[in-house]
């Protein structure tokens, strides 16, 4: 195999498996080549990766090290997603009454959740995060790309039990929209006792999802060490939680003028 077909291989591998470490010794017996020529090759690849800005290679040194990829994402390129977000928001015809706006199409849409999984990537990384959770449905997609870029798996705190789920933990809870009770429960085989999780979800109004969330963890020893929302409420001012990082606030949302506020968190990084 030519060099430039080992880098380019090199590359794929390591961006396809963000945080994995691989060895050089996998590379090695993977293209029949010395540890010289694939440390030439890992070179190289960290500089390919480096001028596409969205992430990079790392070397780890020691008996256990190896090489692996980081999603990163700039400031320039997290303003861009922000500004773009807000602009989708402030559609006209997003608008469903009730101060509601319609977000499917935004948190199902592939280059979209990547960006702001990218931002709440980036944000989170050394929040030492054993799993990332969320509640179904629309904060699912969001959560995955999240969960992809930092090698963890996902929890998906259901708001019905499954009898798929096995035996599971529920809680009532009120929701932050309206002060009608409501249901959430996770499977008990969902995480290790002792671990720690990462909240990621779609929207925030009050923040009862997100304190439902937090409180059913902990009922399976789950210790939440940070909660990341693509889209957050401005009001009401008064939150049911107080620790959140949102990627765009969404402000008044005229339904007589058709207009909808919506404005970045630059202060996110």
């Amino acid at each position: 195999m030519k060099r430039s077909h080992r880098v380019g291989a090199i590359c794929q591998i390591l961006t396809d498996a963000p945080e994995k470490i691989f060895s050089l010794n996998y590379f090695c017996e993977k293209f029949n080549a010395a540890k010289s020529s694939i440390s030439e090759d890992i070179n190289a690849a960290k500089e390919a990766v480096q001028i596409s800005e969205s992430g990079y290679i790392e070397t780890i040194s020691g008996a256990l090290g190896g090489v692996r990829y980081i999603s990163h994402i700039s400031r320039e390129k997290a303003k861009s997603v922000q500004e773009s977000l807000c602009k989708q928001l402030k559609e006209k015809d997003r608008i469903l009454g009730g101060g509601f706006l319609y977000t499917s199409d935004i948190m199902y849409n592939p280059a979209t959740v990547k960006g702001m999984a990218q931002i709440f990537a980036r944000r989170f990384r050394k929040a030492g995060a054993d799993y990332i959770a969320t509640i179904e449905t629309k904060g699912i997609p969001v959560a995955l790309m999240t969960a992809h870029l930092l090698n963890l798996p996902v929890i998906v705190v259901r708001r019905e039990t499954k009898i798929s789920e096995g035996a599971t933990v529920s809680i009532n809870y009120f929701p932050g929209s309206s002060e009608r009770l409501q249901k959430m429960s996770i499977s008990k085989r969902a995480a290790a006792p002792g671990s720690s999780a990462l909240i990621i979800d779609d929207f925030m109004r009050g923040g009862g999802s997100i304190k439902g969330i937090a409180e059913i963890l902990s009922e399976v020893e789950i210790r939440v060490v940070g909660t990341g929302v693509a889209i957050a409420n401005i009001e009401p001012k008064k939150k049911k939680v107080s620790d959140y990082v949102p990627i765009v606030y969404l402000g008044n949302v005229d339904e007589g003028k058709k207009s909808v506020d919506a404005t970045p968190n630059f202060q996110i990084f």
